[in-house]
């Protein structure tokens, strides 16, 4: 949630950082600050303040030149977004700056045992804790601030990502990770620490991987990982496949009218040299159950993953709340594949399920779109999406390509299974690689989609109807204009109406309408369902592949194998969540109160 940026280096600190963190905005956050030695031994220059980053520009005036600093974009969890809890944090000296990602469970207890020998506290937050014991620690290690957080890490319960610099030695910067992300981006003659590649791609495409409890000691020509016992490990180097012209909008006026538009690209991408097997290394024929567990838009497209994989693979899939999963204590064992989703391969909520089935010996296939990220590292195999970058928060190509892992999985399933036809699994394959041309083919007709969304840009409710793979698409489409133009929106399976949420309709309530494949006894249901809402004053928007009589307004999608329906028509979805959220005056890029990966439970 939080960005992070470090730098130690050749040239002068502020730009990469303010640089790192303007990559980070995405992320989600209410506040900024930096930390800058301004001479060895002398307080650090710091300057942060609530708001956008633009904020913490305006205010910074007359900065150091230090060719060391770190930076941080704050999304609140202890204490409100002001100025004073805003992050780096401060020892009472004001030699010591400390930033932090995550959420640090003690802290209250912690900072009793510190007042009580008489540190000074002024934030509300449980960061402020973290720096005043790394300060006594470092007391107690001469001055090493490695040896330090080591010291501190292990007195600290929770999940976070720790950034200090010290102004005695201000050439090293000391971070750490338990559970939140941390990446270490390698330079000639400078070194980078982040919570995202995002943040140092210009400088570099050379990345480290940290893995769980390690430190790492960082100046501009070394590198030093180590264990919490102080032991040295070997990180995992690895090339960032993506360059910082992914990350700019590239002429259009948002990143997520950006993203939308790259879908084709990203679905063929994630399709290639796939369609033929996956090399996956799991025994499918030893299961006799799949979980998937997911959050959000991931949580959408592992509904649609259910259909496809049971359909195909004729296995039993249950899609789980990963918020949820461990807290009821499910039943599964070492005959059950579980599959995460998370397109940061960060998100907390899934990664804690994950460790819960792990411990009941379950089997992990991750599908994620990070690489080297935690998820993907505690899996017993990935499955890569390849959808680049996604800067916006409210997601679109990650859906889109979550989507067709789904699909290569139910695939892959029913090859080991045997459940499917060569020919079944061929010309299921043909569809799937047809799919790229057919998104393209619908982002060339949605501009009069647009005009028409901003006739409802004052209705009060808008309800999204759908049948089959229709319904958990309708369930997308309702989360992106919650999380866009925020305003109340809801999902529901088409067939659900008569049994109380038809009570919502009202005169000129707008509903959207995915009707299902053509001649289908599905379609049929879903034609007389909008009939009901209808003859109750709703205006009725169709998302179909034929002409719809009872629509008021129509939208055209090419036709498709009805499971891989929802692949086509979530794009029309995206653009009218969009073009409302454009409408409405809203920050589409950076919702409130939204955070792009979502580091904490």
């Amino acid at each position: 949630m939080c960005g992070i940026v470090g730098y130690t280096g050749k040239d002068s600190a502020l730009t990469p950082v303010i640089e790192g963190l303007r990559r980070l905005e995405y992320r989600g956050y209410d506040s900024a600050g930096i930390a800058i030695p301004a001479e060895i031994g002398k307080p650090l220059f710091i300057e942060k303040r609530s708001g956008k980053l633009k904020n913490l520009e305006d205010a910074l005036g007359k900065t150091p030149k230090s060719n060391s600093g770190i930076g941080h974009t704050r999304w609140a969890t202890h204490g409100g977004p002001t100025d004073t809890n805003a992050h780096p944090h401060l020892d009472n000296e004001g030699k010591l700056a400390l930033i932090h990602n995550g959420i640090i469970e003690n802290y209250e207890q912690l900072r009793y045992e510190l007042e009580k020998k008489g540190h000074k506290f002024k934030s509300e937050t449980d960061t402020e804790s973290v720096v005043h014991l790394l300060s006594d620690a470092r007391k107690e290690n001469n001055g090493d601030l490695a040896a330090a957080m080591r010291q501190v890490c292990k007195q600290l319960k929770g999940s976070f990502t720790l950034l200090a610099i010290h102004a005695d030695d201000p050439t090293h910067i000391v971070g750490a990770r338990r559970n939140s992300p941390l990446v270490v981006g390698i330079g000639d003659g400078e070194n980078f620490l982040a919570s995202d590649v995002a943040a140092f791609i210009s400088h570099t495409k050379k990345a480290l991987e940290l893995g769980q409890d390690q430190v790492v000691d960082i100046t501009p020509t070394s590198i030093e990982v180590t264990d919490l016992s102080g032991q040295k490990v070997t990180g995992k180097e690895f090339e960032i496949s993506w360059d910082a012209t992914a990350a700019e909008r590239g002429g259009f006026s948002h990143f997520m009218l950006k993203e939308i538009y790259e879908q084709p690209k990203a679905i063929a991408d994630t399709l290639i040299g796939r369609l033929s097997g996956l090399d996956l290394k799991i025994k499918f024929k030893k299961f006799n159950k799949i979980v998937i567990i997911a959050c959000g838009t991931a949580y959408n497209a592992g509904l649609v993953g259910k259909y496809a994989i049971e359909k195909w693979g004729n296995i039993p899939v249950d899609v789980e709340l990963a918020s949820e999963y461990r807290y009821r204590e499910p039943s599964l064992d070492k005959k059950t594949l579980v599959i995460p989703i998370s397109q940061s391969g960060e998100t907390m909520d899934t990664l804690m399920a994950l460790r819960y089935a792990k411990s009941k010996n379950a089997t992990i296939l991750s599908v994620c779109n990070t690489n080297g990220s935690t998820i993907a590292r505690e899996s017993d195999a990935v499955l890569y999406t390849h959808a680049g970058p996604e800067i916006a928060v409210a997601s679109t190509k990650a859906f889109a390509t979550q989507l067709i892992a789904m699909y290569l999985i139910g695939l892959e399933v029913s090859r080991k299974l045997g459940t499917l036809t060569k020919n079944e699994i061929k010309q299921i394959s043909e569809e799937l690689n047809q799919l790229p041309a057919k998104v393209e083919q619908i982002l060339e007709t949605v501009e009069p989609l647009r005009q028409t969304t901003r006739k409802f840009k004052s209705a009060e409710s808008v309800l999204f109807l759908g049948r089959h793979v229709g319904y958990p698409t309708a369930l997308e489409g309702a989360l992106k204009l919650k999380e866009l133009a925020y305003m109340h929106a809801e999902g529901f399976a088409g067939g659900e109406l008569k049994h109380g949420p038809i009570a919502l309709i009202d005169q000129g309530t707008p509903v959207v309408a995915i009707m299902p494949t053509s001649g289908s006894l599905l379609a049929e249901k879903m034609a007389s369902n909008i009939q009901e809402v209808k003859a109750r004053g709703a205006i009725v928007i169709v998302i179909s592949e034929s002409d719809f009589a009872g629509a008021d307004h129509f939208i055209r999608i090419p036709k498709v194998n009805q499971l891989m329906q929802p692949v086509l028509s979530v794009v029309p979805l995206q653009v009218i969540a969009y073009e409302m959220a454009v409408a409405r005056g809203n920050d589409v890029d950076q919702p409130r109160n939204l955070a792009k990966s979502v580091t904490v439970e």
